[in-house]
């Protein structure tokens, strides 16, 4: 990715808030690259995803123009999805932010937590390994 010119503050820098919209890009390219699609998991089974918790690590900034990688990588998907994130500059490969999400699964109209992610998508990301 390439930081465009309304994604930074004064000081021709990131704003802070805008990593997260960095992590929703990996986060939908790590999905797709599993093959889940939660607006169509959505629409068949009432199920949503809703991130309940993050957090970012800022350790250098992006700048104006900057080129940068930023991936995802899960970390757990049973009870709750959980991916890491890393933000590098294309350049050097100079790590300039860390962070996790955190998702539950929650059935609509209800907005009731389920306490485990559902099979269909375990097994989407775990494969025909055997669910633990």
């Amino acid at each position: 990715m390439k930081v465009p010119y309304h994604d930074v503050d004064l000081m021709r820098i990131v704003w802070h808030g805008n990593y997260l919209k960095y992590f929703e890009v990996a986060r939908q390219a790590l999905f797709r690259e599993y093959g889940v699609d939660l607006q169509r998991y959505m629409e068949e089974t009432r199920y949503v995803f809703p991130i309940v918790r993050s957090t970012i690590k800022h350790l250098w900034p992006l700048r104006f123009d900057d080129e940068f990688t930023c991936t995802a990588v899960l970390k757990e998907a049973r009870v709750r999805i959980i991916l890491n994130f890393e933000i590098k500059l294309t350049s050097n490969g100079r790590l300039c932010a860390k962070g996790w999400t955190e998702q539950v699964a929650v059935l609509l109209p209800e907005m009731e937590m389920v306490f485990q992610i559902p099979e269909e998508i375990q097994k989407a990301f775990y494969g025909n390994e055997r669910l633990k």
